[in-house]
């Protein structure tokens, strides 16, 4: 009979809760560590180093060798948003491979697959410097108000 070489559901059941129990104990340990971590970037100019937290947040601001001292505002700031959106995707990236072992299928029930986290969601533009999400939104805003600037029927400006 099938029933006789499966493994009992007690001992199923109980193996489970012991790879739930082991994740647990597994996320807190990550967690733990993240948020000791940082990353420190300078960008591409060398002009600006910034030090990022564990969840995303500016937690340093340098301007190194004072090099930004002949620079116009704008490409200041340009360099300082740079700088920091690469420190935030490598956070993200740092976080989405400590937590990428812990989203797999439990063994021990069967049919179920692992995890699926939507990082997107999560991390927005960060995953990708600042051109993900963010962008994507900001762009498709920009073009519903360039679409009505240039509809003369609605009174924008053509």
């Amino acid at each position: 009979m099938a029933g006789q070489t499966e493994e009992p559901m007690q001992d199923r059941m109980a193996k489970a809760r012991a790879h739930l129990e082991e994740t647990q104990a597994a996320i807190a340990r990550v967690e733990q560590d993240l948020m000791a971590t940082s990353e420190t970037v300078r960008s591409r100019d060398r002009v600006v180093e910034v030090t990022v937290g564990p969840q995303g947040e500016l937690t340093g601001l340098a301007f190194p060798d004072n090099k930004f001292a002949g620079m116009a505002g704008p490409q200041l700031a340009a360099s300082v948003l740079e700088a920091a959106a690469e420190g935030r995707r490598r956070i993200a990236e740092r976080v989405m491979d400590a937590f990428e072992p812990l989203t797999q299928p439990n063994p021990h029930v069967p049919g179920r697959s692992g995890v699926e986290i939507d990082w997107e969601r999560i991390f927005g533009s960060a995953l990708s410097g600042g051109q993900r999400a963010g962008g994507r939104n900001r762009n498709r805003l920009r073009d519903e108000i360039h679409e009505d600037d240039t509809d003369p029927a609605g009174g924008g400006r053509a």
